[in-house]
């Protein structure tokens, strides 16, 4: 039997990836509510090591990558997951959860930029660009189609689809072993390789950067609060609805199914404020993408608002929807906001570090946030959260309104 090529297979390994995890996402948040019973502090609790987890392997995992194997990293990765949430998916225990959680974090490192590199080096970085757009497309369809999958396999057994994902998971890491062709792949030389040394050097060479530009700093302030209010709501958005207001029950279906149709209506409504978005903001001027972040902002804080206290199930949906659209069109907004700052020979610095300090804003935010959840109730922590999130309207003015941040020489200056 011919195998297929790599960029086949590059299609098929983002499509099937996209599509396990929509069918796992379906399920695991209502799973952990309703079947393991988490707290609102212990639901942050999972986020938080998830990050954690994350932010601590993704240099050390990124040496397999650069050093043995593009493919061996990508197989090891997807076997972790799968398993993680395997585990997660069999025993309903906080402890278990928080385990596969650790799991799925040290796996998702082994696979993050390992896929991007492996299919660079085997048909080359243009086409590889290429590649990128057209898998984004099938990752997109997959995702509803698995999503649709987790809502009805949820329906009957909540951790089917958690279960049954992480076992395919497993199973695409297996068939990636006699699929996946490598043969571009050279190791990188010793003292080029990733380590600890040059995660430091990094954070140096970005910190230098910030200090001689300003204007970079407020930036990636922003970037800390939307960390810092994001995990909160992320982990308890679900609770909140499935403890305070009272689901359909038409057709016998069960929450998954519901809180899926809502996750899935979001999704479209996005694409298509998106599409709007992408025509009407001029992304080549300063003042306008921070005129755009500003009253998304606005936006995205009177949602959350009216979601924590939301007194019918109608107007909480319609208030997720709101904070489904904003976060959606802020991600992509506020990335083109740091790079439109950057020269060419820091921007993979600072970018890295807008990164990193929206994983350090969630890893701080969280807990915080759960401990008002557990103590007070879950509208507090999410009253909480558009609170920490309303500073950021004040950066945000404060750069509109500073003139020397307008200027593209004065900031060829501060940088020079």
């Amino acid at each position: 039997m011919k195998k297929p090529g790599a960029y086949q297979v590059y299609l098929f390994l983002e499509g099937a990836s996209a599509l396990l995890y929509s069918m796992i996402f379906a399920a695991s948040s209502v799973y952990q509510v309703t079947v393991a019973g988490l707290s609102p502090l212990q639901l942050v609790l999972v986020g938080t090591t998830l990050e954690t987890a994350v932010f601590l392997f993704e240099i050390p995992t990124g040496v397999v990558a650069d050093v043995y194997s593009r493919k061996l990293s990508i197989i090891i990765g997807l076997i972790l997951v799968g398993g993680g949430f395997i585990l997660e998916g069999s025993i309903p225990i906080f402890w278990t959860i928080l385990l596969a959680q650790i799991l799925w974090g040290l796996g998702y490192t082994f696979t993050s930029g390992a896929t991007q590199a492996w299919i660079s080096d085997e048909i080359g970085e243009q086409e590889a660009n290429r590649a990128f757009l057209r898998a984004n497309q099938v990752g997109n369809i997959a995702g509803l189609v698995g999503l649709a999958a987790g809502m009805t396999l949820g329906s009957f057994q909540i951790n089917i689809p958690i279960q049954l994902g992480g076992g395919l998971l497993v199973g695409l890491g297996l068939f990636l072993i006699w699929s996946m062709p490598e043969s571009g792949f050279q190791p990188i030389p010793r003292e080029d390789r990733s380590s600890w040394q040059n995660l430091v050097h990094t954070f140096r060479l970005g910190i230098q950067t910030v200090r001689s530009r300003p204007a970079l700093l407020n930036i990636l302030s922003v970037g800390l609060i939307y960390g810092l209010y994001s995990e909160g709501f992320d982990r308890l958005w679900t609770k909140h609805l499935l403890d305070n207001f009272i689901l359909p029950t038409a057709f016998n279906l069960q929450p998954v199914f519901w809180i899926g149709l809502m996750r899935v209506a979001g999704l479209l409504l996005a694409v298509g404020f998106t599409e709007i978005a992408r025509r009407k903001i001029n992304t080549g001027s300063f003042t306008a993408i921070a005129r755009a972040l500003f009253f998304l902002s606005v936006l995205l804080i009177a949602g959350l608002f009216s979601f924590a206290l939301a007194g019918s199930l109608a107007f909480a949906v319609l208030a997720y929807w709101l904070i489904s659209i904003t976060r959606d069109l802020i991600g992509p907004i506020y990335t083109a906001w740091v790079n439109q700052r950057l020269e060419p020979g820091v921007r993979a610095t600072v970018i890295s570090m807008s990164s990193q300090v929206d994983a350090i804003g969630q890893i701080a935010g969280g807990p915080v946030l759960g401990v008002i959840g557990s103590a007070v109730s879950v509208r507090a922590a999410l009253v909480a959260s558009s609170a920490i999130l309303s500073p950021i309207l004040i950066l945000y003015r404060r750069a509109i309104h500073s003139p020397a941040v307008h200027s593209n020489n004065e900031i060829k200056e501060q940088h020079l």
